[in-house]
């Protein structure tokens, strides 16, 4: 066999030896830990049963976390709490420290909810509806009055220009006192609060209604939305960030301190991709798509980690102004209740700054924990949740680690897996169910025999190892620099759900030096979201992308295709 270049595309001879590589190995791990009810006190009074029922939680509003809404696996929705203003939605304003339905929600299918300070309580279903109820003084309900609501109502957000039908809902976010939705076009309503310009609407007088915001959003596709206390920020399709409402500190992010009744564009940004910004009270954080963070806002509690109390009206990137040991960031976290920030580093790891147990923390500090839920818990002032927190039965956490401490077991195991001379113990009846590879293969070829050992040749024994483990724990236990192999793996043995997990892995590493390469391997592996993602983010820095050296070494058809379909994009324009 000839000699070939780690990074040529071409035949599957002997994986083994033509293991192919990211150029630049920075793909951050992505398998987060899971969190419990433990963290929360709420929680302590409930019975193990009724928890083993638990789909999703959300702790919100007073300085103790002091409500809650549940789901359980069977839709049911409860609360439990001190009911301020109604926000329970239970139909009274009795408080309950044990679980009471909320019969309006019922078999609804909850896909998220979003709170306010008043408390007032948003909730989001899967089919794109709209529920409010709570604290209503300023018309952040939506339903037209200001008198507070009892009970979930359905808000009514209507097609522009007065069409039938309604609007189908993906996202929503709330500040202290107004709430934001995003349309599954990516159209942007506003409502409640306007004191400041925070619904984006240039009368200052409160919202009612659902109107959407249009201005210099006009046109345009909006992918996120978060809100801080009195200000609202949008992420565009093509990385531009949008911000409106109170200024006083900068939070907007525009250059100066002045309110804004409209939308207004981040005008530092240009050039860089924003993926997602997280607002806290009066801060913004901001994710690049390459993994680097930039914040701006008020910092008197050191909520910008840049090593200082200074407020920033311009974005800041945070490793040019203090260095820290994230590496490449794959979340971020704050929340308009308090003056924290959270970003999830490489390998896992949550780190937290700013307002946090009463001190303030002016650098990025890691936490002991890889769960972004545990960290707010444990140093968040108050301790709410950002966002719904997804629980596991416990049945399925038992048997995946009862899977788990079988594998490689020599003592219980009917199978051994000789990779590079090294034993790997399994059980042939979990691979038989997991598999269709080992189906097929034990089926045809070992019906009548016993064989134990066999061995393997095709691809390393870390990969091959992490392949087996995760057949028996749904998990990937690998570095992140194996995830192309482990994906080549994947491709051969037709694994469909692990090569999701491992084209996962990659986007979250992708950069403008590998993006080439990772977009040949997409189409070769014919991983259509993979490719589409690179080619989207080829496009966001098209000519840093066209200079590196693994664009020179696509093939010549890769390279035609890519050209037309970035002139369709409209790149060439002139």
């Amino acid at each position: 066999m000839r000699d070939r270049d780690p990074l040529e595309i071409g035949s599957r001879e002997t994986p083994k030896e033509t293991k192919r590589r990211v150029p630049e190995q920075t793909i951050p791990r992505s398998d987060m830990g899971t969190s419990d009810l433990r963290s929360w006190p709420i929680f302590s009074l409930l019975e193990p049963e009724f928890v083993s029922r638990i789909h999703m939680v959300v702790v919100y509003a007073g300085n103790l976390g002091n409500e809650a809404l549940i789901v359980t696996r069977d839709k049911t929705v409860y609360a439990l709490g001190n009911n301020i203003a109604g926000c329970l939605g239970t139909g009274d304003a009795h408080s309950t420290l044990y679980p009471k339905k909320v019969e309006a929600l019922c078999d609804k299918d909850i896909k998220t909810f979003a709170y306010g300070s008043g408390p007032h309580v948003l909730v989001l279903t899967k089919e794109g509806e709209v529920y409010s109820w709570g604290h209503n003084g300023y018309c952040e309900l939506g339903n037209g009055t200001c008198n507070q609501g009892l009970t979930p109502t359905l808000v009514n957000m209507p097609s522009l220009g007065g069409a039938l039908g309604m609007k189908r809902i993906v996202d929503i976010a709330c500040g202290s006192h107004h709430s934001v939705a995003l349309t599954e076009d990516g159209e942007v309503y506003a409502w409640g609060q306007n004191n400041c310009g925070q619904v984006g609407s240039s009368i200052s007088t409160n919202q009612g209604a659902p109107r959407q915001v249009n201005s210099n959003l006009a046109g345009k596709k909006v992918i996120h939305i978060s809100c801080g206390q009195t200000s609202t920020m949008a992420v565009v399709e093509n990385g531009e960030v949008y911000g409106w409402g109170y200024n006083g500190v900068g939070q907007l992010g525009i250059g100066n301190y002045v309110n804004q009744m409209t939308p207004c564009r981040v005008g530092s940004l240009i050039g860089t991709v924003i993926v997602k910004v997280a607002c806290g009270y009066a801060h913004t954080l901001a994710l690049t798509d390459e993994g680097k963070l930039y914040v701006w806002g008020g910092n008197s509690y050191g909520q910008l980690g840049i090593g200082n109390k200074t407020n920033a009206c311009n974005p800041v990137m945070l490793d040019h102004q203090v260095k820290h040991e994230m590496g490449r960031l794959s979340d971020i976290a704050a929340l308009h209740y308090n003056h924290i920030s959270v970003g999830v580093g490489e390998g896992g790891r949550v780190y937290m700054w700013g307002h946090c147990r009463g001190q303030s923390v002016t650098t990025p500090t890691a936490t002991p924990f890889s769960n972004v839920h545990d960290a707010l818990a444990s140093y968040g002032s108050p301790s709410v949740m950002h966002e719904p927190l997804i629980l596991h039965l416990n049945e399925e956490s038992s048997l995946l680690e009862s899977l788990g401490a079988a594998f490689d077991d020599p003592e219980t195991s009917d199978l051994t897996i000789q990779v590079d001379g090294q034993c790997i113990h399994v059980h042939k009846a979990i691979l038989k169910i997991r598999c269709p590879y080992f189906r097929t293969m034990f089926q045809h070829n070992w019906a009548e025999n016993n064989q134990s050992v066999i061995e393997h040749d095709q691809f390393s024994y870390g990969v091959y190892k992490a392949f087996l483990k995760y057949l028996y724990t749904d998990v990937i236990d690998l570095p992140v620099e194996k995830a192309l192999e482990l994906l080549d793996l994947a491709n051969l043995y037709c694994e469909n759900s692990l090569k999701k997990h491992c084209i996962r892995m990659i986007k979250q590493g992708i950069t403008v030096a590998n993006v080439a390469y990772l977009y040949s391997i997409a189409i070769e592996y014919n991983a259509e979201e993979l490719e589409e993602f690179c080619f989207k983010f080829a496009l966001n820095h098209m000519t840093a992308v066209t200079q590196t050296e693994n664009f020179a070494k696509l093939d010549e058809n890769t390279v035609k295709t890519f050209i037309i379909k970035a002139g369709k994009a409209g790149v060439f324009r002139t």
